[in-house]
């Protein structure tokens, strides 16, 4: 018998009544080194378990290669630290995550395949998802509540209802961990919504939904879908995530609260979401695509209890107040905010042009997409010569995926992006046969909806004036090893081209931080060879945060890729974030 088992009306846990009070912590959203911090400041706001989705997409980057579980992908040990601090764990592996990641968990060299036909009973799907589970079960086996270990519940799929209605998929996915061993409690979870819970829930197989609001209405849509059977929200959303060029979201802390005790007054189990967002470190963000292509910022504060950093935000309070209404929580006191780095000057003397770092081409008569070239994320440079000058129309048939900076004869003559549904560029060629370069930045895969894959990089043939561009020498850029930078003092002259920017700072005691970037356009940030993510002056965050595993004592580097002109020489490490102007929902 699994240690969780339900009744008409709630949950046992070992033979006794247990309610989950969850908190969703992703594990790859946090540096590892923060794991145990984390979790202790989860059971001190009275959680009982915790929640984490497994992104296929990272733990196997190679369908014939082993399955990755170190470092920030090291999830037994996550489980272990979660069993250590007395909590129980959900665990979400998917296939699909959504969660605003990088094309919502599933991997590129499956989702680049146009003829497989995702989340379906596809055998060229499923048997990827088998081989996938084959790998990864093996190494979570002892960690389940069967074993002694934290695990009482793992869900089948996610929010399947949203996207599509194959019963017999579902089937094979639940079988699928029974057959590998997972005695523990199955889940679905489904908006309330009653033609979502029709398509994505399975008859045997416990039914929860999501929801942030209307909680009478949306319970009462659950139990009408399960007339018995636990109550239990999978998601109870407190806040929302950010896109590049919107609000910073939030919701009022009190408004959160009364709703969450609403939910433990009707008897019922929660999954918060999130009890701590983290951070879309490196290139790890999602977008969603419905009218328009929307990419996801770096921060995944979520305006969450446990702000981007970890500290106690104003929900952590408000939360552990009503959770006390109904359960008991650890005496003792709360947890106080990190210490942050003093505000910290950065001079970045140190410069090297982008362009010149291109590998060895891919040469073909029109350009090709990253997908061909091997690479999903980082940028792709495309090179060709223009065979006539004057005034004219560049056209990109297609557009581009996402965002692509031109340069003619070196000099940027403007950008297009895939949100605006741009095709089209005036430019003006100053003579015949000088260089077309186009950087294409991948912004993020869509992580929600049927345009999970959607290409990246040039995705069609360029014209000039109606004149098609041949021989083009197509160079991935996937920018994972800066250590072949060559880095030399800077000039004077005025940056006009996509650069490297490098300086270095002293550290007395490491600490958390955030990376101002005054000045500064649009890039990336290394410190310490650590990839903080994307900035960008649009906003709405204006700071990066740093973990204060990534800093040492003594010296340390701050590395800048910045895609556009600039007069900055400086950065600023401060002790304050700034995720932008707030929407409150």
């Amino acid at each position: 018998m699994p240690a969780l088992t339900t009744t008409s009306d709630g949950f046992l846990l070992h033979g006794e009544p247990f309610r989950i009070i969850s908190g969703a912590l992703h594990y790859f959203r946090v540096h590892p080194g923060l794991w145990s911090d984390r979790l202790r400041k989860a059971r001190l706001m009275g959680l009982n378990t915790v929640e984490t989705y497994i992104p296929w997409n990272h733990h196997q980057p190679d369908p014939e290669g082993p399955l990755v579980l170190d470092g920030f992908l090291d999830l037994p040990r996550f489980l272990r630290l979660a069993q250590d601090e007395g909590l129980r764990v959900l665990l979400r592996p998917g296939p699909f995550i959504c969660a605003e990641w990088d094309g919502g968990g599933l991997p590129d060299w499956l989702t680049s395949d146009p003829d497989i036909r995702l989340r379906t009973g596809d055998p060229r799907f499923t048997g990827a998802v088998d081989r996938y589970l084959d790998l990864l079960l093996p190494a979570l086996r002892p960690h389940l509540a069967a074993a002694g270990g934290p695990v009482i519940a793992v869900q089948v799929e996610n929010e399947y209802g949203a996207y599509g209605d194959d019963s017999a998929y579902l089937k094979h996915l639940a079988d699928a961990f029974r057959s590998r061993g997972v005695e523990e409690l199955l889940f679905t979870c489904d908006q309330a919504d009653p033609g979502h819970l029709a398509a994505g829930t399975l008859p045997g197989v416990l039914a929860a939904t999501t929801f942030g609001s209307r909680v009478e209405q949306s319970l009462a849509q659950l139990r009408e879908h399960r007339p018995e059977g636990p109550l239990f929200c999978a998601e109870f959303w407190i806040g929302w995530f950010d896109h590049w060029g919107g609000p910073h979201h939030v919701r009022d802390a009190a408004d959160a609260a009364a709703d969450l005790d609403r939910l433990l007054c009707a008897g019922a189990s929660v999954n918060i979401y999130m009890f701590h967002g983290g951070t879309n470190f490196g290139f790890t963000n999602g977008a969603n695509h419905k009218h328009a292509y929307t990419p996801t910022i770096t921060s995944y504060d979520y305006d969450a209890a446990l702000t981007e950093s970890g500290d106690p935000g104003p929900k952590y309070h408000a939360f552990r107040e009503v959770i006390a209404r109904h359960s008991a929580v650890p005496d003792g006191p709360l947890p106080a905010p990190a210490p942050k780095l003093p505000p910290t000057e950065v001079e970045l003397g140190d410069r090297a042009a982008l362009m010149p770092l291109a590998g060895p081409p891919v040469s073909a008569d029109v350009p090709l997409t990253m997908d061909a070239l091997g690479q999903r994320t980082g940028y792709a440079l495309y090179r060709t010569t223009l065979p006539v000058g004057g005034d004219g129309l560049l056209h990109f048939a297609g557009g581009v995926g996402d965002r692509a900076l031109v340069l003619v004869d070196g000099a940027p003559a403007g950008v297009l992006e895939r949100e605006r549904h741009d095709e089209t560029l005036p430019v003006r060629v100053p003579r015949p046969g000088v260089t077309l370069e186009v950087l294409v930045e991948n912004m993020g895969g869509v992580n929600y909806g049927p345009r999970i894959g959607a290409p990246k990089g040039l995705l069609g043939p360029v014209s000039f004036n109606g004149t098609a561009l041949r021989g083009w020498d197509c160079h991935p850029l996937p920018l994972d090893d800066l250590d072949a930078v060559p880095f030399a003092p800077a000039s004077d002259a005025p940056v006009t081209e996509p650069a490297f920017h490098r300086g270095t700072f002293e550290v007395r005691t490491p600490a958390d931080a955030f990376l101002s970037l005054p000045g500064w356009s649009k890039g990336q940030a290394w410190v310490n060879g650590f990839h903080l993510g994307r900035y960008w002056h649009r906003g709405p965050q204006r700071t990066l945060y740093v973990p204060a595993p990534v800093l040492r004592p003594g010296s340390n580097e701050l590395v800048l890729l910045e895609l556009h002109g600039t007069t900055a020489t400086r950065a600023l490490l401060t002790g304050t974030p700034d995720l932008g102007p707030e929407n409150t929902w």
